[in-house]
């Protein structure tokens, strides 16, 4: 099992102002950090690498979709321009070293049309993720897609789907984001939705209810831990956790109040946390998917 944090907790992008920050994360103990690539520049990333090679600490990534680049779009310009969006990621992965780049890019964030989704808009999300897929297997890059809730997205809301859309894209780079928070909302039975889901889980978010720090609000904390442990799971358990320090961020995610003393407290507390939940949930079951 791998720990990380995300760093979407103080920034959107990664600059060597940054570095000292790092430095800490690594001293906490965390294995690795999760990156944000909404926007990037070779030369930043490679000096980031190189800092985070230095640390020892490894790294996945983030990004999410807009509407210019939205994989199902009913015109396939904006779709071509999601593959090309998502490609330039992967390469940018590539660069840094990440293993990992997760997200929503299924289709634009926060892009509600007033329905659920169609049977057409699942066949140009498939031939999408497809392409992509390939282009991250040959970069040695895994995709993990991330269904989020109703009130974010309407095309991905369920475990058994993000199961289903990475089954269709069929591909071993290809599978899905276990996101604590999104699954508080959305999931009848947390323990089951892990269980009978597990075969395209690549990569979990521990994220509390309230986005603060994991351990303090209602997730079904159990269930989770005890469901990725039968299930077989040892990727990334990485904590998403978002406050105000950035501004637009916090507009994005709904965050109006302080929900933690400091975020060097939430990432101490939150990485003892996620390791004393693992370790109670025992050794695992190795559930038949």
């Amino acid at each position: 099992m791998k720990y990380g944090m995300n760093l979407l907790l103080w920034t959107a992008g990664v600059t060597e102002e940054h570095y000292p920050l790092l430095a800490e994360i690594k001293r906490w103990g965390y294995d690795g950090v999760e990156l944000p690539l909404f926007d990037a520049d070779d030369a930043t990333l490679q000096r980031t690498r190189q800092e985070l090679d230095n640390l020892g600490l490894g790294r996945t990534a983030v990004c999410v979709c807009t509407p210019e680049t939205n994989p199902i779009s009913p015109d396939a310009a904006v779709r071509r321009a999601a593959v090309d969006f998502l490609k330039q990621r992967i390469d940018w992965c590539e660069a840094v070293g990440a293993e990992v780049l997760c997200g929503p890019f299924h289709s634009a964030l926060g892009a509600l049309q007033g329905r659920g989704r169609t049977d057409e808009e699942w066949a140009w999300c498939v031939e999408v993720q497809k392409e992509v897929a390939a282009h991250a297997g040959r970069a040695g890059v895994k995709l993990s897609v991330e269904p989020l809730n109703r009130f974010e997205v309407y095309f991905l809301n369920t475990a058994a789907d993000a199961n289903r859309l990475a089954a269709e894209v069929g591909h071993p780079s290809y599978g899905y984001l276990y996101d604590s928070f999104h699954a508080n909302i959305e999931e009848r039975d947390v323990y089951q939705s892990i269980v009978a889901n597990a075969s395209g889980i690549n990569h979990v978010h521990i994220s509390e209810n309230h986005r603060g720090t994991p351990g303090d609000g209602h997730v079904r904390w159990e269930e989770t831990f005890r469901g990725l442990r039968d299930a077989g799971y040892d990727g990334w358990l990485t904590i998403e956790a978002f406050g105000r320090a950035l501004p637009e961020l916090a507009a994005a995610t709904c965050i109006w109040r302080d929900l933690f003393s400091s975020e060097a407290d939430l990432a101490r507390n939150g990485l003892a946390f996620m390791r004393a939940g693992w370790e109670a949930a025992g050794p695992s079951l190795q559930v038949e998917v």
